[in-house]
């Protein structure tokens, strides 16, 4: 294994943040707020930033502007973090999007989920297969869904090209499964679903997790990280218990509300990154923010004494 992958892995290993994706007053991309916020999430202490994740609202992205904002994620965030590129939709632009990574220096690319109403579960990982063989850099294949037979999961396992399954569902049972399948592999399980779910996932081998906390709070996420890592269960979960409300909050409307908190939570403490596109949800209603801004003075000692 070359010291980039290992240095990958171990990356993928710790926390992978999304950064917001910023806005400027006309609506359009703000690279360069973006880039301001991808770079802190990694002079936080985060090893890998996830360009145009959920948390960057990448549906609501033009394939031109991923490729704009994935070029100034990587350009800002410098060496203080690894880049991962998120590519997607059909397997044409997913590639092109691969290829722009590359060009770029991102260090990996993480395949969204094919989104197609009428795939097939062992279809969409043939996708992943397919773009995996493409890809100039390693891969992540994000996975939403318990529908593909175990046999496909260890396929995808199986790809030399494929470093990671970031795992974003709560069946934990297959979770399990997989990775009693694919012990032979090199391939790592990663959480999907962000600190809550993390300890469950920890237990049943997977490590490492997704978040897109970070981008307000990322000293509590990397509490949380140090914690699983020295099977502290009680102080993650005790971590995870000051999140709680403000993690809850995404959830409203079906999880519409998911990037929504996020990005209110960046204005509170300083950084208006815009509302957030259509479908998701634009603005919280008037009680909710309320409550968003109670629970952010009370993460934020400095904010709430002004």
């Amino acid at each position: 294994m070359s010291s980039a992958k290992s240095d990958l892995i171990d990356a993928l290993r710790q926390i992978s943040g999304v950064p917001a994706t910023a806005y400027d007053g006309d609506g359009e991309v703000d690279i360069a707020l973006s880039g301001r916020i991808a770079r802190r999430i990694g002079e936080a202490g985060v090893r890998n930033v996830i360009a145009a994740g959920n948390t960057g609202e990448f549906f609501s992205l033009s394939l031109d502007e991923i490729r704009r904002l994935t070029a100034g994620t990587i350009e800002a965030v410098g060496d203080t973090a690894l880049v991962t590129a998120a590519v997607g939709r059909s397997l044409k632009e997913a590639k092109a999007l691969a290829d722009a990574a590359a060009e770029d220096g991102a260090a990996a690319i993480m395949s969204h989920y094919p989104a197609d109403p009428f795939a097939g579960p062992s279809h969409k990982i043939d996708y992943f297969i397919a773009l995996a063989d493409h890809a100039k850099v390693p891969m992540v294949a994000y996975l939403r869904s318990d529908e593909a037979a175990v046999a496909d999961l260890v396929r995808l396992a199986e790809h030399d090209n494929v470093v990671a399954v970031k795992f974003a569902t709560p069946g934990l049972m297959r979770l399990g499964e997989v990775i009693r399948a694919t012990r032979h592999c090199d391939t790592i399980w990663v959480c999907g679903l962000a600190e809550g779910w993390a300890p469950p996932f920890y237990a049943m081998g997977a490590r490492g997790f997704t978040s897109g906390l970070v981008n307000v709070f990322p000293e509590i996420s990397l509490a949380i990280h140090a914690a699983l890592e020295a099977g502290d269960y009680g102080e993650a979960r005790a971590q995870i218990d000051r999140i709680a409300e403000f993690e809850g909050l995404r959830t409203l409307f079906n999880n519409g509300a998911n990037v929504t908190v996020v990005k209110e939570a960046l204005a509170l403490t300083g950084t208006p990154a815009g509302a957030v596109r259509l479908p998701g949800v634009p603005e919280l209603p008037g009680e909710h923010q309320r409550t968003l801004r109670e629970i952010v003075e009370r993460l934020t000692p400095a904010l709430a004494a002004q």
